[in-house]
């Protein structure tokens, strides 16, 4: 009987493609090239025998091999993530300092309640939380000046070194008056939004590149009259009747107010709030001990 060794690494790789259902998107959660996921799956169903999953051209889907392995996949990270934590604390290392970049919003992601966890398992651990914006936080943890940051995803890929998690997705609106002829559209075509009266994020803001280039590949000019990274703003100034907000979907200051609608947009703007942090040089142990608690999806 041939024994099979199957690496934890692998193992991410499968319930990333699984949980994602796109090698696409598996890659872009890993940090890592398309091809090398592609060839790891491949590896995977040489060394089990079997395909684990259905492939064509709009999605990727497990088999009834690949619905068998995925829970046994996902106990065995979740125990080897225990592992790591418990011997980090029996070892008596975890102490010290953790500095952790925040974008906007970040109160709408997992790390709260993550940073709850890691204070009750390592308490000696003192976390210093550094508010900024994507672009000058992703710098900061490529120079080692962060040990990760929570930040909006841009849509070029990250530094090879630079290693992420997914905590959240969402999208932009159009946030409109309640009395506004589009306030009852089930979604506002970008096109709409020509020659409007736009209220959105500033020049520094890690969404504007997105917005940017949406309205570029519609076709149509994209100008911010009203520039604000301050979402409650963006509320105020629509419940002012200053023009329609492009605001993301999870931000609190859109919930319980019967003054305005949200409208989807189409083709819909979403993005990605993800942890990074950097291979190399070896996370330090406060980080490896947070790494090892992180969700594994959104």
């Amino acid at each position: 009987m041939r024994l099979m060794i199957v690496e934890l690494r692998t193992l991410r790789v499968f319930v990333a493609v699984a949980e994602e259902q796109s090698f696409t998107r598996a890659a872009e959660r890993l940090s890592v090239a398309q091809p090398a996921v592609s060839h790891q799956i491949r590896s995977l169903e040489k060394e089990l025998g079997e395909a684990l999953f259905e492939r064509s051209t709009r999605s990727v889907r497990l088999t009834e091999a690949g619905r068998v392995l995925l829970p046994l996949a996902a106990r065995t990270l979740a125990d080897a993530d225990r592992v790591t934590a418990e011997f980090a604390s029996r070892a008596a290392l975890v102490t010290g300092t953790l500095i952790l970049g925040t974008v906007d919003g970040v109160e709408h992601t997992p790390l709260p309640a993550l940073l709850g966890t890691f204070h009750r398992q390592y308490p000696g651990v003192a976390v210093r939380l550094v508010e900024g914006r994507s672009a000058a936080l992703i710098s900061r943890v490529e120079e080692g000046e962060l040990d990760a940051a929570v930040v909006a995803l841009p849509q070029q890929p990250l530094a090879e070194d630079l290693r992420s998690v997914v905590m959240l997705e969402d999208e932009i609106v159009a946030v409109v008056p309640a009395d506004s002829p589009l306030a009852g559209r089930v979604s506002m075509p970008i096109e709409l939004l020509s020659g409007r009266t736009l209220i959105s994020y500033g020049p520094d803001s890690g969404l504007r590149p997105r917005l940017q280039s949406a309205f570029d590949a519609a076709g149509i000019l994209f100008t911010t009259q009203y520039a604000t990274n301050d979402g409650g703003l963006h509320v105020a100034l629509v419940e002012a009747g200053v023009g329609i907000a492009l605001t993301v979907g999870t931000d609190r200051a859109l919930t319980a107010d019967s003054r305005i609608r949200t409208v989807p947009i189409s083709p819909s703007l979403t993005y990605r709030k993800a942890l990074i942090w950097r291979g190399t040089p070896q996370p330090t142990r406060p980080l490896q001990a947070l790494l090892a608690l992180r969700p594994t999806a959104p």
